[in-house]
C-alpha cells in the first residue's frame, strides 16, 4: 500500500544527464508555417514584410516566405512583383529571369509574366493564344511603403486593408526607416521574447565575461533598464493582441511606465529605446516590427525605425546605422559578431538562437516572470484554433478611415515612493491605469488621442497624490 503524502516535493536527481537525452518535438501548432499549417494560414490572412525596398535592383531578388520560394522584383515601370520563383512552363528558376518594362521573363524560354502572373508572351511557340488564356503564374499582390516591400499571401478573396497605425505619422516630424534582422531559429521564440521583459534587466545590463572590452559591453546594455521592472500584462482587441506594463521606481519619487503592445499574429510596436524614455512625460513608438518567417528554423525581423523628436529628442539614434540586417541599437540584434564576442558579451540574437532551431517548449521550467510568455502562446493558439473575435476596433476605425492606435509608450509620472510592499501595488495600480488612459482615446480623432492621453496622465499623478501623502501622515503620527 503506497503512503507517499501528494504535498511531499520530491528532490531532483544530481548528475541526471542520462535520464534526460531524449528530447520531444517542438510545439508544431504555433512553430510551423509552411502552406497548410493552423499558424502559416492564420500569417496568411495579413499583409507581411517579405524585403526591403533597397534589396529590389536591376536584378531578381530570390526570397523565401513561409516555406514558400518566391522571387520579387520592381520592373521598369515602377510595379512590384512577388512571384512563384520557378517558370510555369518547365520550372527554371525566375531568380535568373530578365527584368522588363512590365513585369519579368524568365532566361530559359522567355515566358513573360505580368506582376499579377498573366502569361504576356511565350515566344518559342508560333502561336501562344492558347497558352497566354490558361496559364496564370504563380503571383502575389505587393506594394512598397516607406523603404519595405508588403506581400499579401493568403485567399484573394479575403485580401485586407493595409492597417495604418497613429503611431506612423505621430508627432508630425516621424520618419520612418526600413530595416531587417536575420535569425536562424523560429519565428516564435524572436516573436515572443518582447513579452519576456523581465530578461532586459539581465541580458542587456551587462552580462558579460570579464575582461570584455568596455566598447561591447556598453554596446548590448540598456541604460535605464537594470532594474527588475513590477509586471503585469493584459490582452487586448478582443484577445487579437496584447500588451506587457512594466514599471519601475526612479529617483526623485518618480514612477516610468512601458508597454510594449503586440498584434497578432507577428506583429508589434516598442516604445522609446533610448535613455530618455525613463525621463520623458510620455513618448510613444520608436519602433515597428514584424516577425516573418522564412521556414520554421529561420526567421527574418522586418520593421521600422520611428524617428521623430518625441521618442529621441537628443538625437542618439542614427538613421544611417538602419538596414539589411543592421538596426541602430543595442549591439546583439543580428549575428555580425564573431563567436567570441558573442560568447563575451551575448545578445537577443545569441539567447534566442541558442534555444535550438526551433524552442522545445516541453523541456522547458517556468516561473512567475515567464506569465506573459505563455499568455501569449494560449492567445496565439486560440487564435489559430478559430477562438478568437473579430477585432471590432480595427474594424470600426478602419471604416471610419481613422488610423488604428497602438498601446507602445512610455511615461513617467511623480509620485511620492511608499515603504517596499506598498510601493509595489502602488506601481502596480499606476500601470493599469496608464494603460486603461492609453485605451480610453481608442474612440478619438487620432489627432486628439495624444493629449487626451497626456490629461489622463495629469489625472492620475493628481489622485496618487492623495492617498500617498494621507499614508506619509499617517505613518508620521505612529
Amino acid at each position: 500500500m503506497s503512503t507517499s503524502n501528494p504535498n511531499v516535493v520530491a528532490k531532483p536527481i544530481r548528475f541526471n544527464g542520462y535520464l534526460k537525452r531524449n528530447v520531444p518535438a517542438h510545439d508544431a501548432e504555433l512553430t510551423s508555417t509552411d502552406a497548410g499549417t493552423p499558424m502559416g494560414e492564420q500569417m496568411r490572412l495579413y499583409w507581411q514584410p517579405v524585403c526591403l525596398s533597397s534589396e529590389l535592383a536591376d536584378v531578381p531578388k530570390a526570397i523565401r516566405i513561409m516555406g514558400e520560394d518566391l522571387v520579387v522584383f520592381r520592373d521598369k515601370s515602377g510595379d512590384v512583383g512577388v512571384l512563384h520563383r520557378h517558370c510555369s512552363h518547365r520550372g527554371a528558376s525566375l531568380e535568373y529571369g530578365v527584368i522588363a518594362e512590365h513585369g519579368i521573363r524568365c532566361c530559359y524560354h522567355g515566358w513573360h509574366y505580368a506582376v499579377d502572373g498573366s502569361l504576356l508572351d511565350a515566344p518559342c511557340e508560333a502561336d501562344a493564344t492558347r497558352l497566354k488564356q490558361t496559364v496564370c503564374h504563380g503571383a502575389y499582390p505587393a506594394f512598397e511603403r516607406d523603404g519595405l516591400v508588403f506581400a499579401y499571401m493568403g485567399p484573394p478573396d479575403r485580401k485586407p486593408p493595409f492597417p495604418e497605425y497613429d503611431t506612423y505619422t505621430r508627432p508630425g516630424d516621424t520618419k520612418l526607416v526600413p530595416f531587417s534582422n536575420v535569425y536562424p531559429c523560429n519565428w516564435l521564440q524572436v516573436y515572443e521574447n518582447i513579452m519576456d521583459h523581465m530578461h532586459t534587466a539581465v541580458l542587456h545590463n551587462h552580462m558579460t565575461v570579464e575582461g570584455v572590452d568596455q566598447a561591447t559591453a556598453d554596446g548590448v546594455s540598456l541604460e535605464g533598464f537594470g532594474d527588475m521592472p513590477v509586471m503585469q500584462w493584459e490582452a487586448t482587441r478582443n484577445n487579437n493582441g496584447m500588451v506587457f506594463i512594466a514599471g519601475r521606481r526612479l529617483p526623485d519619487n518618480k514612477v516610468w511606465v512601458r508597454m510594449t503592445e503586440m498584434i497578432f499574429p507577428n506583429y508589434l510596436q516598442i516604445g522609446s529605446l533610448v535613455p530618455t524614455a525613463a525621463r520623458e512625460r510620455h513618448s510613444t513608438s520608436s519602433c515597428t516590427r514584424w516577425s516573418v518567417p522564412v521556414d520554421d528554423t529561420h526567421m527574418i525581423i522586418f520593421g521600422f525605425r520611428h524617428f521623430n523628436s518625441e521618442v529621441d529628442p537628443d538625437g542618439i539614434g542614427c538613421e544611417a546605422d538602419c538596414g539589411v540586417d543592421k538596426i541602430d541599437f543595442l549591439v546583439g540584434q543580428t549575428g555580425n559578431r564573431s563567436y567570441d564576442e558573442g560568447q563575451r558579451a551575448p545578445g537577443d540574437w545569441e539567447a534566442l538562437v541558442s534555444q535550438r532551431p526551433i524552442a522545445v517548449h516541453a523541456l522547458e521550467h517556468p516561473g512567475s516572470s515567464d506569465v506573459g510568455v505563455y499568455m501569449l502562446r494560449k492567445l496565439l493558439r486560440d487564435m489559430v484554433r478559430g477562438k478568437t473575435p473579430a477585432d471590432t476596433l480595427h474594424a470600426q476605425l478602419t471604416a471610419a478611415g481613422e488610423p488604428l492606435p497602438l498601446y507602445s509608450q512610455d511615461s513617467v509620472l511623480d509620485v511620492q515612493e511608499l515603504p517596499s510592499a506598498e510601493d509595489r501595488k502602488l506601481i502596480l495600480s499606476l500601470g493599469k491605469r496608464v494603460f486603461e488612459a492609453m485605451r480610453s482615446a481608442d474612440p478619438l480623432p487620432a489627432d486628439e488621442r495624444d493629449a487626451h492621453v497626456r490629461r489622463q496622465l495629469d489625472l492620475i499623478e493628481r489622485s496618487a497624490a492623495a492617498p500617498a501623502a494621507a499614508q506619509q501622515a499617517e505613518r508620521a503620527t505612529t
